[in-house]
């Protein structure tokens, strides 16, 4: 046996692939693909249709690079966060609040501690702050919500995170509400119609499926955020921005609405080798109008601002070699 190269990338159940160079000639033997797990979020939400395009197009090379990419549901980006951190994933999508909180052991992660090794890919797009009410549920302004019934998004989700800072912002407590529930993506249109709750937030780019359930089965309607609110929490916040949800996206919501929000970004941590994530941020980068196809939500993806908006950790090695071959400037942390 003249050598043996052996590469590894982290992922779910290990190895990458093994080369076996045997003798003159160097005939190269290549063991089966790889498994690449990206966890993305509920199956009714943009992270889903996001994280599985992402992985047809790595799935379309993969005798150039033997991986072979899969997606898995979840909570949303504090659980996806939990899913790097013990090593079940690989990659993530995670919004840049989250990811930030994360990153520094603050907020939701107070007490699991940083994650200083979260490395960052590319973002997406943006997800704004919604928050969607019953027509005749009497909320016309944010102070009206105390004493409704609330949903907040599980425990594991971005706009649950979201919620207890808009809480604090006003210094809300749990007990102001009779009810604040955490349900899934997909049960929050059927519950707000069915009077079981009043309202409901969700930070989610737009249009989205579970909103327009919402209003096109009960006619509810989306809320605008006060100027001096959303001015509040950039000031103390900047990893959010303000946001505008066009009117007309949602039936009987033909104004603007105005709001905050994050990026959508797709993180993995320093495990993940050079190479895969090379690969990864190629496959994405130059099969930009597939990814566009997979959700409205995606409309109009440019380099330029994937490789800077909403990254508050580092860019990984492998993403940062892509950026520079392709002079694609990058965000200086």
């Amino acid at each position: 046996m003249s050598c043996m190269r052996f590469c590894s990338v982290y992922l779910t159940n290990a190895l990458t692939w093994i080369c076996l160079s045997f003798g003159v000639g160097s005939t190269v033997y290549a063991a089966s693909p790889v498994n690449l797990t990206i966890a993305t979020g509920n199956v009714s939400g943009v992270y889903y249709p996001a994280g599985g395009a992402i992985c047809r197009q790595l799935n379309k090379s993969q005798k150039q690079h033997m991986l072979r990419c899969s997606v898995v549901t979840s909570e949303g980006s504090v659980s996806n966060i939990e899913k790097l951190r013990s090593k079940t994933a690989a990659v993530a999508l995670i919004q840049s609040d989250i990811q930030q909180q994360a990153f520094s052991g603050t907020g939701t992660f107070a007490n699991a501690g940083a994650m200083p090794q979260l490395r960052a890919l590319f973002s997406l797009y943006s997800e704004a702050f919604t928050l969607v009410t019953r027509q005749d549920g009497n909320i016309n302004q944010l102070t009206d919500l105390l004493g409704k019934r609330i949903d907040a998004g599980n425990a594991g989700s971005g706009e649950h995170a979201t919620m207890e800072l808009l809480m604090q912002q006003f210094s809300w407590k749990p007990a102001d509400f009779p009810q604040i529930s955490g349900m899934n993506a997909d049960e929050r249109a059927q519950a707000l119609c069915d009077s079981q709750i009043d309202a409901f937030v969700y930070v989610a780019g737009h249009p989205n499926g579970v909103i327009r359930e919402a209003t096109n089965t009960c006619d509810a309607r989306l809320m605008s955020m006060p100027a001096d609110v959303i001015d509040n929490i950039l000031v103390n916040h900047p990893e959010y921005h303000k946001m505008t949800i066009p009117g007309g996206l949602y039936r009987g919501n033909d104004n603007d609405i105005n709001t905050f929000g994050v990026s959508a970004t797709v993180l993995t941590t320093d495990s993940l080798d050079e190479e895969t994530a090379y690969q990864i941020v190629k496959a994405t980068m130059e099969n930009l109008q597939q990814l566009e196809r997979s959700h409205p939500a995606m409309k109009n993806l440019q380099p330029v601002n994937m490789a800077q908006n909403g990254l508050t950790v580092p860019l990984h090695p492998g993403a940062l070699r892509y950026y520079r071959e392709h002079n694609i400037p990058v965000k200086q942390l």
